[in-house]
């Protein structure tokens, strides 16, 4: 009993799934299947409706089990469908399950790529959905339900755990016109539509159909038994079919999606967002239509018959501005590796947006993600050998080197030290030793020499020409004020940028940690745009400042502007841990930050790499129509 005990106090629950394949083609997601009776099979339709599980999940860890890890849940290993790499990364593992039934066949005792879903009320009479459904919960001693436990007031008894052993499972299905689909079956067949839960605990009484026919008596489980004492528990199951044409097959995921609670919260989010953007829009065009045109108006003045007027502002440090940094290479490694992180988000977010990576083609976004970022290697290596040769830097193996490994070593070095941890706990997301050698088969045999070549041709190509050429002798800058010091602005500078997402954020997070499906990836998108402005409006408004301070430090300024979004990433990261989730544990806790380590990283990348070059270009431009003597 102590392993039951075990389960409860973790409050797991699991999910079902349903994979067929076809023979079809169908964009966006998979292909529909068509069921009839089993007296009507043909080979245009089946009548066997099979059911597979995936995983155990816990609310107080992060840590995932496979379905058949404890005694009570049976799950055969054989005969199960392949997963993709995302599903895999992501602890997907598909089993065929011991529930068997035919189409159209209600059954009593003892799909489709469709989730079992367990729907109940939330606040305001709004019906929420939830994949999966929990398989137990829990009373405290002090009599205050826990997680599944409010939903029958009969669970009062204290220190009790209550297992639900029964669940009647309702099937509904869409008729439709056989003869379209290619299937005569007249109203004796048709396509799932939705596959509906609801978990029961009932203390049965006998065996066979008398169990089944027990009254609904919630059966209890003691908090404290002693080390000998057992307990008989049956598992019974109820399968219903329900027709109902209102739904097509092609909008099956609707009331999934319509159902996850704050959705009128993303039309605020983009408004709240669009303001900042407008906001910050009219101060750069005030600054570049009005300040900076007069400013190059005036630095471009001559008097009659004399010289140029005496330089000021931030005219004056044209002959530094474009001065290599220090550590140029580092910055020209992760400006390549940040190329590389936005545009495999771009395309994506872009293919997301088009349906191929709907909800229902699970672990493709994963995977679509993973292979792009290996095959943009191209782009990595030649952004950041021409970033790198415009610095006079010489060491080009170094370069290549640190752009193909330094970045990619480190996320996968944290997620190799996680997936031991995962090894040791037994856990279903742990990635199998041979998917690691796929990965770095990837990395090193297809993303390494494609940066090769990228560096290969960066290099090849003329060394970047600035508009205006740089002194020998740095000049001295003088002493700065609060607000235009490095560290004051570099923390000013993310704000803006992490106030046009953190609201998308918190939906992300829970489609992550809280299993809520995500699938607005056209609000996505749209953010994505406006991070991008933003990043980059604000990055070219403090660089101006800084510029006119007489200020000529702005190559890592400009990274680590944008850049520093990152960290009030990571600070949301932990409020939500705080105030959104019930994980406890060191082990459980340490996943959670190692994940959030590699998202803040990745995020890291890609925004100080748009606000680089957001930053980069508006200098080239400001002093290339200057007139320097």
């Amino acid at each position: 009993m102590t392993m039951c005990q075990r389960i409860f106090v973790y409050t797991i629950t699991f999910n079902f799934l349903f994979i067929r394949s076809s023979h079809q083609f169908y964009l966006p997601g998979l292909a529909p299947i068509n069921y009839c009776e089993e007296d009507k099979t043909t080979g245009n339709c089946k009548s066997e409706v099979e059911l597979f599980v995936n995983r155990l999940d816990s609310d107080e860890s992060v840590i995932p089990f496979e379905y058949h890890h404890f005694d009570f849940c049976t799950a055969s290993v054989e005969d199960s469908p392949v997963e993709n790499l995302g599903q895999v990364v992501f602890g997907e593992r598909i089993r065929p399950s011991l529930y068997k039934f035919n189409f159209l066949k209600e059954q009593k005792w003892i799909v489709d790529n469709m989730p079992v879903t367990w729907c109940y009320n939330v606040e305001g009479e709004q019906k929420y959905c939830s994949t999966g459904f929990p398989i137990g919960c829990y009373v405290k001693p002090d009599g205050t339900p826990k997680d599944a436990c409010v939903i029958n007031t009969a669970f009062n008894k204290r220190d009790t755990y209550y297992l639900f052993n029964h669940v009647d499972i309702a099937i509904t299905y869409h008729s439709g016109d056989g003869e379209t689909w290619g299937v005569n079956f007249g109203d004796k067949g048709g396509r799932i539509t939705s596959v509906k839960v609801v978990p029961k605990n009932i203390k049965h009484r006998g065996t066979g159909e008398k169990a089944c026919n027990s009254p609904i008596e919630p059966m209890g489980i003691p908090g404290k038994m002693k080390k000998n004492d057992t307990i008989t528990v049956n598992y019974t199951y109820s399968v219903f079919f329900l027709k109902d044409n209102s739904v097509k097959w092609s909008s099956r995921w609707d009331y999934i999606l319509e159902s996850m609670p704050h959705t009128n919260i993303q039309w605020f989010s983009i408004l709240n967002s669009l303001v900042i953007v407008l906001f910050l829009t009219g101060m750069v065009a005030m600054i570049l239509l009005r300040t900076l045109h007069k400013d190059i108006a005036r630095y471009n003045q001559i008097d009659s018959g004399d010289d140029a007027q005496e330089e000021f502002g931030w005219k004056l440090v044209h002959g530094d501005v474009f001065r290599p940094p220090r550590k140029g290479m580092l910055l020209s490694v992760f400006l390549g590796s940040g190329v590389q992180v936005f545009f495999m988000t771009l395309i994506t977010l872009f293919f997301a947006c088009l349906g191929f990576l709907s909800p229902a083609n699970r672990g493709a976004l994963m995977t679509c993600a993973m292979v792009l970022y290996v095959c943009l290697g191209t782009p990595a290596g030649y952004i950041s050998a021409r970033i790198y040769k415009s610095f006079n830097g010489g060491k080009w193996k170094s370069n290549v080197l640190l752009t193909s490994l330094l970045c990619p070593g480190l996320v996968f070095g944290l997620f190799f030290i996680m997936n031991l941890i995962l090894w040791a706990k037994g856990s279903s997301a742990a990635v199998p030793f041979t998917t690691l050698l796929a990965l770095l088969a990837l990395w090193f045999g297809i993303s390494l020499p494609l940066t090769f070549v990228g560096a290969y041709f960066g290099f090849k190509k003329r060394t970047i020409e600035h508009p205006v050429r740089t002194n020998q002798i740095p000049r001295q800058i003088p002493e700065q004020s609060v607000y235009t010091q490095p560290v004051p602005g570099i923390i000013m500078g993310g704000i803006l940028p992490f106030g046009c997402i953190f609201i998308q954020l918190f939906f992300i997070l829970n489609s992550i940690w809280s299993s809520q499906m995500y699938y607005m990836f056209g609000f996505l998108f749209l953010v994505f745009i406006i991070l991008i402005i933003t990043c980059s409006e604000t990055t070219v408004l403090l660089c101006y400042f800084h510029l006119c301070a007489e200020d000529y430090h702005w190559w890592w300024r400009s990274f680590l502007t944008s850049g520093f979004t990152a960290v009030y990433l990571f600070v949301y990261c932990i409020h939500y841990f705080i105030t959104k989730l019930n994980i406890t544990g060191f082990t459980s806790t340490f996943l959670y930050f190692g994940y959030t380590f590699i998202m803040v990283f990745l995020f890291f990348l890609f925004t100080g790499t748009v606000g680089f070059f957001a930053c980069f270009w508006f200098v080239r431009k400001i002093y290339s129509v200057v007139k320097v003597d």
